[in-house]
């Protein structure tokens, strides 16, 4: 079955509505057995071609994820990228900014840690964190040392523009962003808070934060819909994929990173006819010593 990741992409030439878009749409997949079979196939064809990104080593791809809690992050990271090459691909996760890191301007932090080239990067949260959890939280802002003569309204432009300049500039440097939003409901993401009591397997996700959080859904959403907007474009879309099924977001997100990594038009280094002629004598070298 096809699955059209372009219908989830925010080019950013319409002003999105979060609240006009859905949490759950029709499943790509029939069947339990048919979503293990589909995520099989996706996860074999992005090994292969993260093996061809690695070898041509010209471009790097960073994945970003945000989401409320509870949407999916993890498991969508754990099983898309299963079959990746762990040499090849780092995680990153950013919690609140240490002490030093608050010494810094707000882009730093996650700057260190971008992909190199023949990299797969993913961050699990990132800098949006800066325009998100920043904005509902204003007492965050405020440790972050900015000069207090700056008005908040022109922190946040000035932030989305610094974001909008670093991809561009990324981009204009081989890294191909791909940034997904995971869109759940608040009710589907009270079940899922539920089961992380109900079930002593998943006791240890549980954070009493994540209910507090919850008070603030309205700023959230108003945040998420303003940083989408204000950093989509062209060359770094968002996608807003529907969350409340997890199965069905893991096959969107795969599809999204195959189409990003076919769109590069990538392949593996070709000898010149020099390399060929001095790999061939190393050939007849090594065949006499058989």
């Amino acid at each position: 079955m096809n699955i059209d990741a372009q219908r989830f992409c925010v080019s950013g030439a319409h002003k999105l509505r979060l609240d006009a878009v859905p949490t759950e749409v029709d499943p790509v997949y029939r069947s339990k057995q048919h979503y293990r079979e589909m995520l099989a196939r996706h996860v074999a064809r992005l090994s292969a071609r993260q093996q061809v990104l690695f070898a041509s080593n010209s471009h790097a791809i960073l994945l970003i994820f945000q989401a409320m809690d509870a949407a999916g992050k993890d498991g969508a990271i754990r099983h898309v990228m299963s079959g990746v090459n762990p040499q090849g691909c780092q995680v990153h996760s950013y919690q609140h900014p240490a002490p030093r890191e608050l010494q810094h301007d707000f882009l730093w932090r996650t700057t260190v840690d971008l992909p190199e080239r023949g990299h797969i990067g993913i961050f699990n949260r990132s800098y949006y964190e800066e325009v998100l959890i920043a904005r509902v939280h204003p007492e965050i802002l405020r440790s972050e040392g900015v000069p207090a003569a700056t008005g908040e309204e022109t922190i946040w432009r000035e932030r989305y523009r610094s974001i909008r300049n670093l991809e561009r500039h990324l981009g204009a440097n081989g890294t191909r962003i791909i940034k997904v939003f995971l869109h759940i409901s608040q009710e589907e993401q009270r079940r899922r808070l539920l089961k992380r009591i109900d079930d002593p397997r998943k006791n240890w996700k549980f954070s009493l934060a994540d209910v507090q959080e919850r008070a603030f859904w309205p700023a959230y959403m108003a945040a998420y819909e303003e940083c989408i907007n204000r950093t989509s474009t062209a060359a770094a879309p968002w996608y807003v994929v529907p969350a409340d099924d997890k199965k069905n977001a893991r096959l969107i997100v795969s599809r999204i990173v195959l189409d990003a990594l076919r769109e590069l038009k990538l392949r593996y280094p070709r000898a010149d006819a020099h390399q060929r002629e001095a790999l061939q004598a190393i050939r007849r070298r090594l065949r006499l010593r058989a």
